[in-house]
C-alpha cells in the first residue's frame, strides 16, 4: 500500500469473485485478518495470491495497525465495510469465494478519530527522526513545533518557483498563457507525465503550472523553473543557492555519480554554480540509478514550514491550487490548496483550507529521517487527524 499522489490510499483489487454462501463470514475474514500474528496463504485464492503474496498483504495490514491500533469491528453489507480501530476507521470493499477464500480486497485512506488539537500535535513529535509543524489562521501561528527549524521538504520547493512566475505576471513580464516549448535539459524523471512527451512540445505556462502543482510533474517543474530564472525562484529560497532543479537533484544521487556529488558537497557557492554545466552534460539517470532508501538528504530543497505557509499563502488563489486536495477531505472545507513534497526519508504535507465559517488555515508539516524509509500512513494518518482537529474546533 502506498499513497497515490498526496491524496488517497491505493487498496488492492485482485480477481474479485463475487460473493456465494461463504465458508466464513467477511466480518470474521476481516477479524482474522488484523489480529492474526501472520497472514497465510490458505486465507486467499491463487489468483490473489499471484497478484498480491501474503508477505505484501501482512505489510499493508501492519501499516495500518500501526497507523490506527487494534482492530475493533466491522460494519456494513457486502462487499462495502467500514472497519474500526482503536484511533480511527478504514473504508473497504472485500470479496469471498464460495469457500471463503479472499478473491478481492481493497482499503481505503484511513481516517483518525476526532481528536483534540494539542493531542494531535504531541503524536507528530513521537516520530522518529527530525519533525517540524505549524498551524497558521488569519490571527496568527495556531500551533507550531520547530516551526524555525529548516528541513528538506521535497517537491514541496515548487512553490517558490510558482511565486517567481506570480511576481512576473503581476509585473507584466509574462502572461500565464505564454508558450514555452519543451527543451531536452528539462525532461526529468517521473512524478509527473512530461518526461514521455517529445522536446519541442509547446505548452502554456498554466498548463506547466498545472501540472507541477497537482500531479507534482517534474518535467513540467524543470521547464518552468528554466521559464522563470533560476535568481527568480532563488528570491523564495535563500538557502538553496544555487536552487536545484529536479534534473540536477537526481543526477547528483544517481549511482555512478558519486564523484560529482562529492564536489559538490566541499564547493562553496560559487563552485557550485560552475558545476551546473557539469551536472547538464551528465546523463538523465534511469530510476533503477536512485536508491529507495534516504540518500544524500542534504541534496534537496530546504524551508522552514514557516517559509511554505507563506509561500502558500501567497500562491493559493491560483486556479490551479485547488485541483489536488491533497490530504484534506474537500467536503470538510469551502476551499483547499495543496502541495506535498516526497522522496526516501522525506515527507512534506503543505495545505490552505478555508472552513465553511470563512476562517482560513494553513498547515505545514514535515518529517526527516536520513536513517530509515518513513511510514507515509502514519504521517498522512497524523496529519489528517490534525486537518480534522482544525474543523471541529472551527466548528464549536
Amino acid at each position: 500500500m502506498g499513497l497515490v499522489g498526496a491524496g488517497a490510499l491505493a487498496g488492492a483489487f485482485a480477481g474479485a469473485a463475487s460473493a456465494q454462501a461463504q465458508a466464513v463470514t467477511p466480518e470474521e475474514v476481516y477479524e482474522r485478518l488484523f489480529t492474526s500474528d501472520a497472514v497465510q496463504p490458505e486465507w486467499f485464492t491463487d489468483m490473489f495470491l499471484a497478484e498480491l503474496p501474503p508477505a505484501v498483504m501482512d505489510a499493508m495490514i501492519g501499516q495500518y495497525r500501526a497507523a490506527l491500533g487494534a482492530y475493533v469491528a466491522a460494519e456494513g453489507t457486502a462487499p462495502f465495510f467500514r472497519l474500526e480501530f482503536e484511533r480511527g476507521f478504514v473504508d473497504s470493499q472485500i470479496f469471498l469465494d464460495s469457500a471463503g477464500r479472499i478473491a478481492g480486497i481493497w482499503f481505503g485512506a484511513p481516517e483518525p478519530k476526532a481528536s483534540e488539537l494539542d493531542a494531535v500535535l504531541a503524536d507528530f513529535q513521537t516520530l522518529p527522526g527530525q519533525v517540524s509543524l505549524i498551524v497558521v489562521t488569519d490571527g496568527g501561528v495556531l500551533a507550531a513545533v520547530n516551526a524555525d527549524t529548516p528541513l528538506a521538504v521535497g517537491s514541496a520547493f515548487k512553490l517558490a518557483i510558482l511565486a517567481a512566475l506570480k511576481d512576473q505576471v503581476a509585473a507584466g513580464m509574462r502572461s500565464w498563457g505564454d508558450v514555452i516549448v519543451l527543451e531536452e535539459q528539462d525532461v526529468s524523471l517521473p512524478t509527473g507525465i512530461l518526461q514521455d512527451w517529445p522536446p519541442g512540445t509547446p505548452m502554456t505556462v498554466q498548463a506547466l503550472a498545472t501540472l507541477m502543482i497537482s500531479i507534482s510533474d517534474n518535467t513540467a517543474t524543470d521547464a518552468l523553473l528554466r521559464a522563470a530564472g533560476r535568481a527568480a525562484v532563488e528570491r523564495y529560497a535563500p538557502r538553496n543557492v544555487p536552487l536545484l532543479s529536479t534534473r540536477e537533484a537526481f543526477v547528483l544521487k544517481a549511482a555512478g555519480n558519486e564523484d560529482l556529488l562529492e564536489a559538490w558537497r566541499n564547493a562553496d557557492v560559487a563552485g557550485r554554480r560552475a558545476l551546473l554545466a557539469e551536472l547538464a552534460r551528465r546523463p538523465l539517470p534511469a530510476v533503477s540509478d536512485l536508491s529507495p532508501e534516504p540518500t544524500a538528504l542534504d541534496v534537496e530543497w530546504y524551508f522552514t514550514v514557516g517559509e511554505l505557509a507563506n509561500l502558500m499563502a501567497y500562491v493559493h488563489d491560483l486556479p490551479f491550487m485547488s485541483v489536488n486536495p491533497g490530504v484534506a477531505d474537500p467536503g470538510d472545507w469551502s476551499y483547499v490548496a495543496f502541495k506535498g513534497g516526497s522522496e526516501p526519508g522525506v515527507l512534506n504535507y503543505t495545505t490552505l483550507v478555508v472552513s465553511h465559517s470563512g476562517t482560513p488555515y494553513i498547515v505545514s508539516a514535515t518529517w526527516n529521517n536520513p536513517e530509515q524509509a518513513l511510514d507515509e500512513v502514519t504521517f498522512y494518518t497524523l496529519y489528517s487527524g490534525l486537518l480534522k482537529a482544525l474543523r471541529d474546533l472551527d466548528a464549536r
